[in-house]
């Protein structure tokens, strides 16, 4: 049984991915910085008669909290299969290149940069025991340059309004591209599920959860694409590849 360890998976786009799995028959760590919250999604899942499921607790923006679930990850298993950085925040909003400040930079890339950053590190060794090892990083086309500059994009006119955001997505795109090259026995993928109706977006949006799942669990089955690239549903219903 392959083992997964999602971020951010007590609700939303997480939540629905790890439910999605484990109806597939993959074992899931669910990662979640309230243990509280946890425990209720585990019982959601069992509910459901989905017990191949444990609760990690972890934030993703603390060094202490990684460290200490990687160590009782440890506990459990000597390998993890894939590795699904789910976790996001879009800061306070509006933003814009002129007001947005350095301190709601770092708060923003603390977690959506710093913190998928920690967590690939600290689970980088189990991973490494997998025959096929996998990292998923959710990402968003908002942090697409070229669509950015794109005048007929759909986004375009409100896309300047989440700068910060964009800037996090656009530096975790680069990242998982030179994580992808680093690590050629891996398969390494970045995916924007698309316009969700989460916490993230107000729950405002095209697509539910369930959608958003289904391009994350669709795009890590398919053994034939390629490492490196970024996906997007919301760029292409299709899964096809969002530009850079």
């Amino acid at each position: 049984m392959k083992k997964v360890f999602i971020t951010g998976a007590n609700k939303g786009i997480g939540f629905a991915t790890a439910k999605q799995l484990l109806q597939k028959g993959f074992y899931v760590y669910l990662g979640c910085r309230s243990r509280e919250r946890g425990l209720e999604a585990l019982d959601n899942l069992r509910s459901e008669g989905l017990i191949h499921s444990e609760i990690m607790q972890i934030d993703i923006t603390k060094d202490e909290s990684v460290k200490n679930a990687r160590i009782e990850l440890g506990k459990k298993t000597d390998r993890l299969d894939v590795l699904i950085n789910n976790v996001g925040i879009t800061g306070n909003m509006p933003q814009d290149a002129l007001s947005a400040t350095v301190s709601e930079f770092e708060k923003v890339l603390d977690t959506n940069l710093y913190g998928t950053l920690r967590v690939v590190r600290s689970f980088i060794d189990l991973l490494q025991v997998s025959a096929e090892p996998q990292i998923i990083n959710i990402s968003s086309s908002i942090g697409s340059l070229k669509l950015h500059s794109d005048t007929s994009w759909k986004y375009y006119e409100n896309a300047n309004l989440f700068m910060v955001y964009a800037v996090s997505k656009a530096a975790l795109n680069m990242y998982t591209i030179s994580l992808a090259n680093q690590l050629p026995t891996f398969r390494v993928n970045l995916v924007d599920p698309g316009f969700i109706k989460t916490d993230l977006t107000n729950n405002q949006g095209t697509g539910t959860p369930e959608n958003a799942a289904n391009t994350i669990v669709s795009t890590m089955l398919d053994k034939n694409f390629p490492t490196g690239n970024f996906i997007s549903a919301d760029h292409d219903p299709e899964r096809k590849e969002c530009p850079w």
